[in-house]
C-alpha cells in the first residue's frame, strides 16, 4: 500500500492526525486538505515540514 500517516509537529510533539492518506492538497491560502482511503477528510492552516514516502509519514507544522 502506498498510503502515508499524517502528524502536526506541536510543541516539539509529533501527533497524529490522521492515518492511511492517500490524498493531499495544498491551497494559496496556506491550507492543506488530506483524505483517507477510509473518506475521512480534514482540512488544516499548516505547512508542510517533511515527506518521506518510504517511510509513509507526513510531517506538517
Amino acid at each position: 500500500m502506498c498510503e502515508a500517516n499524517a502528524y502536526l509537529l506541536r510543541d516539539g510533539n509529533e501527533e497524529l492526525i490522521m492515518e492511511a492518506v492517500d490524498s493531499f492538497e495544498h491551497d494559496a491560502d496556506g491550507k492543506i486538505r488530506i483524505a483517507n482511503i477510509f473518506g475521512e477528510q480534514k482540512v488544516l492552516v499548516a505547512r508542510l515540514k517533511s515527506m518521506s514516502l518510504v517511510n509513509h509519514k507526513i510531517l506538517l507544522e
